[in-house]
């Protein structure tokens, strides 16, 4: 019968941290060997009469080379590894060694619970969904390498646990791996850090990233930090995995399924994502509808448009859209409208505007916009194409007779398109929505209708409900 080198995951330091397998091990064990640090959180499981052969840190090898030379003398062994044997643990280092020997004695490793999953489970539930564990230690890796796997992690939105954070020798590795990740998170992302996790000094600490001290930080502790996901409850850390909101996302269906999942990865890669969300949720639209993320910079939203024209709109105080052409007008969404109760016009088609064109020498937009300005003075203006209808309604503004609940300002072209954007700036008392520049069009025009009509639904992030 072939002796055995049995590798027992100890767990964080706790025996009720440790599993019965490693529990029962460890009883039957007649030598163990191990880092003399982690003896004690094992004795009171060992026989009275078993070995115990120990010695310090950075003697690892030295520990496995002493337990193969006990076990090819025809003896069994248990080689003990703190948290689980196989995640920095012994189990990788005895099965190199039992290769590179050419021993034909018998591998055994029993897993245990690693310091990053105790940590876990004291800050809530952040690793919930995809997670990564890093060690920032360059003692056996180079830090070229460390550094590629932390960029990597944080790029792809891995909940990422970190061991080995900080040493005397390491004062600032930690700090670079913060500003790696506040590139690419919210510095508002939850992070959580355990000292001691699962023993007597044990200290729980959950916090944002963009306020993480890595001062608090040492060899003892192990960091968790979030995904775009992660969210802070009742002091914990969670992380969700999806199915409540797969099972809330069912009954959305399809189409608004796709939206929704779209506005996450959109807000993902936005620039800045801690904008506040009365302009964040007419942008998310606003870059869904084009792909353009320039967006970003050229969207201008008046401090609390949004939730202005939509209780305008929603209270049923205004019941009335105003669009230049006819396309702006079809992109807004038919159900949103007949939800609220509110009618969309636009008069380019109108043979009074043909005739008042021709009469005025003016543009049909022109002579459409001053129609309605005197059937709907107090409608929302919305404009896709046409600059002349948006110069001809600030007229109208500046002489008294327009009175909008709110203007969107998104003509395109070259020719007068950024002259009458910068026309209905100084209207300081009416909310507007601005696509600075030459761009802009219909359809994006109508998709910050859009978003207006579903204000409502911009905290919980899920748009198109009417689609």
């Amino acid at each position: 019968m072939k002796t055995k080198i049995t590798v027992i995951g100890i767990g964080p330091g706790n025996i009720g941290d440790m599993t019965s397998n490693a529990i029962d091990a460890l009883r039957k064990a007649d030598i163990v060997v191990g880092y003399k640090y982690y003896i004690p959180f094992i004795s009171p499981l060992l026989r009275e009469d078993a070995v115990v052969i120990q010695n310090g840190m950075k003697q690892e090898q030295k520990r496995i080379e002493k337990a193969f030379e006990i076990a090819e003398t025809g003896k069994d062994v248990a080689v003990i590894s703190s948290g689980d044997a196989g995640i920095y643990g012994m189990a990788p280092l005895v099965y190199e060694m039992l290769r590179e020997r050419g021993s034909d004695i018998e591998v055994e490793v029993i897993p245990g619970i690693s310091a990053f999953q105790k940590a876990a489970s004291l800050l809530g539930a952040p690793v919930g969904h995809d997670f990564c564990v890093i060690s920032l230690s360059d003692l056996l890796t180079p830090w070229a390498v460390i550094e590629k796997r932390i960029k990597g992690a944080a790029e792809a939105d891995f909940v990422t646990a970190v061991y080995n954070p900080k040493s005397h020798g390491r004062y600032w590795e930690l700090y670079r791996l913060k500003e790696l990740f506040l590139e690419h998170r919210d510095s508002a992302t939850p992070v959580g850090y355990v000292r001691q996790a699962g023993r007597d000094e044990q200290q729980v600490t959950v916090t944002t990233l963009g306020s993480f001290d890595p001062e608090e930080v040492d060899m003892f502790t192990v960091v968790i930090i979030g995904n775009s996901q992660t969210y802070r409850f009742d002091g914990n850390m969670v992380t969700p995995r999806g199915y409540y909101g797969s099972e809330t996302q069912e009954n959305a269906g399809v189409g608004q399924s796709i939206m929704i999942e779209s506005f996450r990865t959109i807000e993902r890669e936005l620039t800045d994502p801690d904008i506040p969300l009365g302009r964040k949720w007419p942008l998310l639209h606003a870059i869904h509808t084009t792909a353009d993320f320039d967006m970003e910079n050229i969207v201008k939203v008046d401090e609390g448009a949004v939730e202005e024209i939509y209780n305008a709109l929603s209270s049923g105080r205004v019941r009335t859209i105003i669009t230049d052409v006819t396309m702006a007008a079809s992109g807004i969404r038919k159900g949103a409208l007949e939800r609220l109760g509110i009618s969309v016009k636009c008069y380019l088609s109108d043979p009074r505007s043909i005739e008042l064109a021709k009469k005025s020498n003016i543009t049909r937009t022109q002579a459409g916009i001053r129609l309605a300005v005197s059937d709907h003075p107090e409608a929302l203006y919305v404009f896709g194409n046409a600059p002349t209808a948006l110069m001809e309604l600030c007229t109208l503004i500046q002489a008294g007779k327009a009175r909008p609940c709110g203007i969107i300002a998104a003509p395109v072209g070259f020719v007068h398109v950024c002259e009458s954007k910068h026309m209905v700036k100084p209207f300081k008392d009416i909310p507007k929505i601005i696509v600075e520049g030459r761009k802009g069009g219909s359809n994006l025009a109508a998709t910050l209708v859009n978003s207006i009509l579903c204000w409502p639904d911009a905290e919980q992030l899920r748009p198109g409900r009417d689609v």
